[in-house]
């Protein structure tokens, strides 16, 4: 909701400005231009993309405009409460006894207590199959964090494709309304026989070329980049605390420790402080 705020302020800034100071918006309407623009666009971002590009940013766009349930400080203490129980058990029973939890955690009684993350199948993924190797034995924990960080990047990249992808058409916008306003000055020019006040009109309408393509750019499209970026930090956040918590549990600290190594890697807005996760954590002992 907050993109559609946002542009609804865009334009009431820009057309309301331009109403006060007594432009009349007639001028602006000209479809051919957009339709250069816009069109040009579109097969810039065709040409510069794979269908693996394509169909990610074709996929977040909508998601971009709905409004998503962030991962607050609650979904991070449930997080780290759950690693915590985990790593108790495994410590307390032997970590092959996590093995018929991790193998089908939609029917485990552990994962059952936190059903927001187990519907987060991406997440219980990457923690099933770290969790798996550890229980297998024989796991070296530079390895592991070897592997975890190459995955983590793995996903951080392909995660930021239509970011990156929505930000070069942003880049190219100016330039493309700049070739719209070209144009229409070449019509202009070419029609220099006609009365001045009509190649007034004619030179006007051509200047919305680049007007187009200046309020696309910086006002529509690479906010949406931007945006992609934030949210593709934001999700990086719950890997990051997974793979420091289950780190320090494999070189020997103890369960409460690991989740206080996890803890420490949220952002300051959704971490919560030492003594919400101590007693959190205490309340899960007496579940």
């Amino acid at each position: 909701m907050l993109v559609i705020v946002g542009y609804l302020v865009v334009l009431g800034s820009i057309f309301g400005g331009y109403a006060l100071m007594g432009g009349h918006f007639g001028a602006l309407y000209q479809p051919l231009e957009l339709l250069m623009i816009g069109g040009s666009a579109i097969g810039a971002f065709i040409v510069g993309n794979d269908g693996h590009a394509i169909s990610a940013t074709l996929k977040t766009l909508p998601k971009l405009i709905k409004s998503s349930k962030k991962r607050d400080k609650a979904l991070y203490m449930e997080l780290l409460a759950l690693l915590y129980v985990l790593l108790a058990k495994g410590r307390k029973d032997g970590m092959l006894a996590l093995e018929s939890d991790i193998d089908d955690p939609q029917n485990s009684p552990i994962f059952a207590l936190y059903p927001v993350l187990l519907a987060d199948l991406p997440v219980m993924e990457f923690l099933t199959d770290y969790l798996r190797l550890v229980v297998s034995g024989n796991t070296d924990p530079f390895e592991i964090d070897q592997l975890m960080e190459q995955e983590i990047d793995t996903y951080k990249h392909e995660a930021e494709a239509p970011g990156h992808s929505l930000a070069k058409v942003g880049d190219a916008l100016p330039a493309l309304g700049i070739v719209a306003a070209v144009l229409g000055v070449v019509h202009a020019l070419a029609s220099a026989d006609l009365p001045p006040s009509v190649m007034g009109t004619l030179i006007a309408h051509a200047m919305v070329g680049t007007f187009l393509g200046v309020l696309l750019a910086y006002g529509f499209v690479s906010p949406l980049a931007s945006l992609i970026e934030h949210k593709v930090h934001e999700a990086l956040k719950v890997y990051q605390c997974i793979r420091v918590t289950l780190l320090a549990s494999l070189n020997g600290y103890a369960p409460q420790l690991a989740v206080e190594f996890g803890r420490k890697v949220l952002r300051s807005t959704e971490r919560p402080s030492f003594t919400e996760l101590d007693l959190h954590v205490r309340d899960v002992k007496n579940r």
